[in-house]
């Protein structure tokens, strides 16, 4: 029961099959009370649906690319909970069109909406988590290997997790003398609902399959005991850091 007593907000689950759902698992079955919050009804309908039985947890919507939404969010948060020990942001959007062809080609808009959804929604939870974190958090936000490398596809999403994993490391020097800690995990390629937008999909996973040490795919419990490790107090010397949980696929030239 690593995370006995704590709170937590889980934002960005889709469906059954998200990294977020699995990481919301692993802090329920670790003692955890969890808030989710969903972008708008459509979406919403899957989370209601999902934790239900759930005890303790509650939904609410909460569009993180506006402002008055995610100050009423955090509002009806404090009511609920009082303070608050975690967030998980698993919230990443680009246009499809921007993941088709060649980066050279991506529009203005485009650019905007992948970064002010993928990467500046991490620093507005952020700002509005730390008055809830009385005494001190974790934040953990979910990063791919295209922050670093040039992967097929995946054109400005790669950009956007670039600039997740750098506001991470500033987030961390700002909120750690507030006792709160800040780290994005790096996932290997996982069939979710957002890896269905990338093109060659499928071919990603192959390689990856045959090239990583482990000689396998990651699973999603994988990737939730590693944030389930920076969320509890096992974790709590970590902070600033992008951790990877992709079967060591990250140290090979090929």
């Amino acid at each position: 029961m690593l995370l006995s007593g704590k709170k937590g907000l889980i934002v960005g689950v889709a469906n059954k099959r998200s990294i977020a759902w699995a990481i919301a698992q692993a802090c329920q079955e670790n003692g955890a009370r969890l808030a989710f919050s969903y972008q708008n009804e459509r979406l919403g309908e899957n989370v209601k649906e999902l934790t239900a039985e759930l005890p303790g947890a509650v939904n609410f919507q909460m569009d993180v690319t506006d402002d008055g939404q995610v100050k009423a969010g955090f509002e009806y948060l404090e009511k609920e909970f009082g303070q608050l020990d975690f967030v998980v942001h698993a919230v990443a959007y680009a246009p499809r069109q921007a993941l088709e062809g060649d980066f050279v080609s991506t529009t203005r808009e485009d650019f905007r909406v992948a970064l002010d959804v993928s990467a500046y929604s991490l620093p507005v939870l952020a700002h509005a988590a730390k008055p809830l974190m009385k005494e001190g958090g974790s934040i953990v936000t979910l990063s791919y290997l295209g922050a670093e490398r040039v992967m097929p596809n995946y054109n400005v999403m790669g950009v956007a997790k670039a600039a997740l994993e750098s506001s991470v490391r500033y987030l961390a020097s700002d909120l750690g003398q507030f006792g709160i800690r800040v780290n994005a995990l790096s996932a290997g390629p996982i069939k979710t609902l957002a890896s269905s937008g990338i093109g060659g999909f499928s071919t990603i996973l192959d390689h990856h399959r045959a090239k990583a040490p482990l000689r396998k795919l990651v699973e999603l419990e994988e990737v939730a005991d590693g944030a389930l490790f920076l969320l509890c107090p096992m974790g709590r010397g970590v902070t600033g850091q992008t951790i990877y949980v992709d079967g060591g696929y990250n140290i090979m030239a090929v």
